[in-house]
């Protein structure tokens, strides 16, 4: 973001935030200020938290390697020769962690260079910022770069929240939302409730920001934050440092938080400072009244917001979080005992560091300090040790300022500046398939293969120091804060708290890395996408609804307990399918768990029987067919990634309704995008209703209407029928795209 363009955001909010005090009757929480300063339209625009949709006027969009394939494939319909809002899109995701960064990152652009011709043909053709493989991870690449306080952006990854920490509001969505503003339409929300967190005392010793993130995941919950953004304020927030507050930022997806958002203070001037935007830095000192909650808002919080949590930072103990969930929580002091009590392998495989949530200079920086001390001690780390620079900014400064030598003593390997085994980009030899094994990472998201697509790996979540000295015992038995190790005479060891400065004295080494403009004129630039390509395919619009009622369809899946976007369409070495919807659709359900059987990935025809084969086998035998078939879902269903392909695999192959107790927000909004119809349970009960060879009927479809439920009848194999209710969330807008078949179809009408 310019310097210009801040500093017409900020001399627009006088006016736009007196307004708003108007129309609320009241002071404006940060949240508030935002989102009114973006306001498509204030005069047309219903306020209601929870239930009114808004239309804002977003600053930038950011796009990744993966959902950025099927972001542009879906902007190429829109007719459009260049985007109207600043986008840019970074290479982070396709780079397999293996061997070493330079092996790494030559093996990626080797194996993945037609995708990479087509994205990198795309963005200079489209007007958008390319970043090349190996130039860092998008979320911190943004940090650095183009997040500003009181910004608004969007971004096809569920971290993109990272932005936070610099006091700019940036929200996760999906490819289609993404393309639908590059197009210069407006973005739509659900008017997200308020969270409070109001934050007193101050880090200090081992307990990082890390570990208020981890500590807020335990108490609020995965779903805690659904359709709510996080506010952080009060004087503890001004104790952490920007990078910091974009670790607590960022891993607020994990409370499924449609963003979260700390207020402009002099850590955040510092950081635009140290990384050569101190134009930014004067303009938001300068407006800095309209960057913060009003004063009577940190006064009386209770009158402000929906929830209020208080965290006291002189208590907070360290936290480690896992396995298999980012909310299952406890002080590393009450660790070993749940190890021993649940009979978790104890023993640890490999330590990784680094990731968007956890790159910064401090984090490194403290993680260095904990390694020094193991070298002093005379120890090595006890098992593979994983650094992860967030971008070659980061890794650049912290090779000048011997921060990677101090790893390598220690037995470290240096990553590519990607994302790596942070999303399943990681190929292990050091366990068998399907082994029983923990690992401890810096990361963010530790569901059942996640890493590297075993679901038998144990996944524990906390912050590079604690992970540091965890690799020098090797076991999760050790309490770094409070036990000793032997040293190399055998004598026993006590780590003293990591130490560091925030920002790096001698200043960033490097720069923008890796960055090339787009073509100043892309109009003779032909995107590039082979015909005969396994990994991109050029998009055909979905069918509209034919306007029929959904009689008599197939339970294709009941899915039970957890089903995460990475149940639904799993990462890993799927990922080289992600420009292509019908291969990647064979991924379809492989991780989500039967709820008729109890097995994962597989089920039996409805309507032909036989032996249980994968989901997305019997989806294409209905398809082929004509028949189409609806979900069943448990509790917030599509928990975690911002993926899509959650969503068009099941509509490409002919799924026409989910049916669940409650969604995740992004997952809802893609579903809704793509034409699908997300219906939720009026009494959650309702699910255990449902056998494996019931026929589902949606009745009244014609009559679709915002808050009015729908009929839903289920039909028994022996003829017997039970009505229920559903609800949906759907507008008028979101009618519209239901009829016409997605979004997409619906643009290209209003168009015409």
């Amino acid at each position: 973001m310019s310097a210009e363009q801040a500093r017409s955001l900020y001399t627009s909010m006088p006016e736009r935030l007196a307004r708003a005090r108007t129309a609320f009757g009241r002071p404006l929480t940060l949240t508030e200020k935002i989102l009114a300063a973006h306001c498509w339209d204030f005069a047309s625009q219903t306020w209601e938290r929870g239930r009114a949709i808004l239309r804002l006027r977003v600053d930038r969009v950011g796009l990744q390697d993966v959902t950025g394939q099927m972001a542009l494939l879906q902007f190429m319909h829109s007719g459009r020769k260049r985007v109207a809002v600043p986008t840019t899109l970074h290479c982070d995701h396709l780079i397999r962690a293996e061997s070493g960064s330079a092996d790494d990152l030559a093996r990626a652009i080797s194996e993945n260079q037609e995708v990479y011709d087509f994205l990198h043909s795309a963005s200079k053709k489209y007007g958008i910022g390319f970043w090349k493989p190996g130039a860092g991870i998008i979320h911190q690449v943004v940090l650095e770069n183009y997040a500003f306080p009181g910004g608004l952006m969007i971004g096809a990854d569920s971290h993109t929240p990272n932005g936070g920490g610099l006091g700019m509001l940036a929200i996760g969505v999906g490819g289609a939302d993404c393309g639908e503003v590059m197009a210069g339409l407006p973005w739509e929300v659900l008017h997200p409730k308020l969270i409070g967190v109001q934050l007193t005392g101050k880090l200090a010793g081992w307990t990082a920001a890390k570990d208020i993130i981890t500590y807020l995941c335990t108490l609020l919950t995965v779903k805690g934050g659904t359709n709510k953004i996080i506010e952080y304020f009060g004087p503890g927030a001004e104790s952490i440092s920007a990078t910091g507050k974009g670790t607590i930022c960022n891993m607020g997806a994990e409370l499924g938080a449609t963003t979260s958002v700390f207020p402009f203070d002099p850590r955040m001037a510092a950081y635009l400072r140290a990384t050569d935007r101190a134009d930014l830095a004067t303009l938001a000192e300068e407006f800095r009244e309209h960057l913060r909650p009003d004063p009577e808002v940190v006064a009386e919080p209770k009158r402000f917001y929906d929830e209020l949590v208080e965290i006291n930072l002189d208590a907070l103990e360290p936290h480690m979080v896992g396995p298999h969930s980012p909310d299952r929580g406890r002080p590393i002091s009450k660790l070993a005992a749940e190890v021993r009590a649940n009979g978790w392998p104890a023993k640890i495989t490999n330590a990784l560091i680094g990731s968007c949530t956890n790159s910064s200079y401090e984090d490194m920086r403290r993680a260095a300090h904990v390694a020094t001390q193991g070298i002093k001690a005379g120890l090595r780390a006890k098992v593979p040790f994983w650094i992860t620079p967030g971008s070659e900014r980061i890794y650049q400064t912290i090779k000048r300022d011997g921060l990677i030598e101090t790893f390598q003593k220690i037995g470290g390997t240096v990553l590519a500046n990607a994302c790596g085994p942070c999303i399943g980009q990681w190929k292990r030899s050091d366990v068998k398939t399907g082994e029983p094994n923990t690992i401890v990472s810096s990361f963010n998201r530790n569901f059942p293969g996640r890493n590297d697509g075993s679901a038998a790996t144990l996944s524990f979540l906390t912050s590079p120091e604690l992970v540091t000295a965890l690799a020098f015992s090797g076991t999760l038995e050790f309490d770094p804060v409070h036990g000793t190790i032997p040293d190399a005479q055998g004598k026993a060891f006590r780590f003293t708290p990591p130490e560091a400065e925030e920002l790096p004295r001698d200043g960033f080494a490097g720069g923008a890395a890796g960055y090339e403009e787009p073509a100043a004129d892309g109009e003779s630039i032909q995107v590039i996408v082979r015909p005969n390509s396994e990994r991109l395919q050029i998009l055909e619009p979905f069918r509209p609804w034919d306007g029929k009622d959904f009689i008599d369809l197939p339970i294709l899946i009941k899915t039970k307990g957890k089903t995460t976007t990475d149940h639904i369409s799993p990462a890993g070495t799927w990922l080289r399918y992600r420009g292509h919807l019908d291969k990647i659709s064979d991924n379809m359900f492989l991780g989500a768990v039967n709820a008729f059987t109890g097995e994962a990935g597989k089920g039996v025809n409805p309507l032909t029987g036989g032996a249980p084969q994968p989901f997305t086998k019997i989806a294409r035998e209905l398809k082929a067919k004509g028949v189409r078939w609806v979900v069943i879902g448990d509790e917030n269903y599509g928990e975690g990634s911002s993926r899509e392909h959650a969503a068009m695999s099941p509509r490409y192959l002919g799924c026409a309704v989910v049916l669940v107790k409650s969604f995740a927000r992004i997952h809802e909004t893609n579903l809704k995008k793509q034409g699908a119809l997300p219906l939720t349970f009026k009494d959650p009960r309702d699910y255990d209703r449902f056998e494996a060879q019931d026929r589902v009927s949606v009745t009244g479809l014609a009559a679709l209407e915002p808050g009015k439920p729908v009929s839903v009848t289920i039909k028994k194999p022996d003829g017997r029928t039970q009505t229920i209710e559903a609800l949906h969330s759907l507008t008028r807008e979101h009618i519209t795209w239901f009829k016409a078949g997605s979004a997409l179809n619906a643009a290209q009408g209003d168009r015409k």
